[in-house]
């Protein structure tokens, strides 16, 4: 019987966090592209990010689309449990994993001392991984470039192209080649927006056989962009002059960060922002933003133009990166109003946990959602309308107004999905699978999808196979 290419669905199926797809050769090649973590906070989640569904020293090969932990944020436990083979990535996503990854060590250490502090038996709560598993992730990096076509063994080659989402993002097509045929696999990992304030547009890709494409934002569309500004100007204008409070920003540290503080540079420079304080509180949001100036090849030609009349795109004089803990401290103390830039986006981890204690319930102040949240996650349940959330296993009353921008989502919507892959031949596309999305963005997208054409559109469930015909 003939050996077909396999895929199997092992993260980020029917719902959005923990990104983990496996595609197995005709000859038995095992690539794995992605390893995120599942960010929440269920026992459910804790024990899947734990414990992998496949043994990690039978993978061959892990390609990485980009940096952000529920893409990455596994890996170094991958290794801890035995991979020991390339991992494929850019050059500007391996330069950002440095510092994701570094960080989210030490999260995990600090929130397994921390329920070992709780704990009332001796057996003690083990972190996911250590600096030590980071150090030794770091060592089996390999730098593929981007838009050219690499050869990884006689029987893949791997090539890389724009995903626009964030610095260093690309898109996977493995090229798998047997004495009969060439099969094509497309994944998008995630991809950006075709009117990003910073990144590329996402980039055309090779006709594919099968493609996976993500389904974040599957049944939605963006506001525009010029209104979102202007919008943002408002809720500034609102909250602290007006009412005399705080805008609190929980954002990603890579990508959301960066592009909310160059929408402020460029009201800065255009006179609109108000004479307030801004913060962005995060150590790792910092190091990030170094490298991104670093990396201008990845940027688009409208921030390139700006640079010619301001260098720095992500400073400004009101604006203060903050690194210590004791000036993060300090930011409530200020009986000024001002805006803090905080992660994480999802608000279940970092700094702006902290914030929103000091900020929740007063309500001159405003908590700004810019991105997803995910199920099960504190940023969710204020999106959701909650009127209390806990914090810390405290309850507070949510008296700040809750306001939400879509359009400084990293993410393609449904008709910039659909713009993605209009560069396909829909005849010649035998199977899509829909990943990283809630089933109900799904759905929508794969009604869509058929609509213009696409004859079999699938959404596979966790540790599905499928095989590639």
């Amino acid at each position: 019987m003939e050996k077909k290419t396999k895929i199997q669905f092992f993260g980020a199926a029917q719902t959005v966090t923990g990104s983990k797809h496996l595609l197995t050769t005709p000859s038995g090649l095992a690539i794995l592209m992605d390893c995120g973590l599942i960010q929440d906070d269920s026992e459910a989640a804790e024990n899947q990010n734990q414990h992998f569904d496949f043994k990690p020293a039978l993978i061959d090969y892990l390609i990485l689309s980009h940096a952000h932990i529920d893409h990455s944020g596994n890996i170094p436990n991958l290794v801890k449990q035995g991979f020991k083979g390339p991992i494929l990535m850019t050059a500007g996503t391996a330069d950002i994993l440095r510092i994701m990854l570094s960080d989210s060590a030490k999260i995990q250490e600090s929130e397994a001392n921390s329920k070992n502090k709780k704990r009332t038996t001796d057996k003690k709560h083990q972190a996911l991984y250590t600096i030590e598993d980071v150090e030794r992730t770091f060592a089996q990096i390999q730098i593929v470039p981007m838009d050219k076509r690499s050869q990884i063994t006689n029987e893949v080659d791997c090539l890389f192209t724009d995903a626009g989402h964030i610095l260093g993002s690309a898109c996977i097509t493995l090229f798998i080649k047997d004495q009969h045929k060439e099969t094509t696999v497309f994944y998008s990992g995630d991809v950006g927006r075709y009117n990003d304030r910073i990144m590329k547009a996402p980039s055309k890709f090779p006709q594919a056989d099968y493609i996976l494409l993500e389904a974040t934002y599957g049944n939605r569309l963006h506001d525009d962009t010029i209104d979102a500004e202007a919008k943002l100007v408002e809720i500034i204008q609102e909250t602290c002059v007006k009412n005399r409070g705080n805008l609190i920003i929980p954002a990603f540290s890579l990508g959301r960060t960066q592009e909310i503080v160059y929408t402020l540079d460029r009201l800065k420079t255009a006179g609109k922002l108000p004479s307030i304080k801004v913060f962005v509180d995060s150590p790792l949001a910092t190091n990030a933003t170094k490298i991104m100036r670093n990396h201008p090849e990845y940027f688009n030609q409208e921030i390139r133009d700006y640079m010619h009349q301001d260098e720095d795109p992500f400073g400004f004089s009101n604006l203060k990166y903050v690194q210590s803990v004791q000036e993060s401290k300090e930011i409530n103390e200020l009986t000024t109003p001002c805006i803090i830039i905080a992660a994480s986006g999802m608000m279940e981890a970092g700094r702006i946990k902290h914030h929103l204690v000091n900020n929740i319930e007063n309500a001159a102040n405003t908590i700004l959602i810019v991105g997803y949240c995910a199920e099960n996650t504190l940023g969710a349940r204020l999106l959701n309308g909650a009127k209390e959330v806990e914090i810390y296993h405290k309850k507070f009353k949510v008296n700040a107004k809750v306001a939400i921008i879509s359009s400084y989502s990293a993410h393609a919507d449904y008709a910039e999905l659909l713009k993605f892959v209009a560069c396909q031949d829909s005849s010649k596309v035998k199977q899509i699978f829909l990943v990283h999305g809630d089933l109900d963005a799904q759905l929508f997208l794969k009604t869509a999808l058929e609509k213009s054409g696409f004859a079999n559109v699938q959404i596979p469930a966790r540790t599905a196979i499928v095989e590639c015909k």
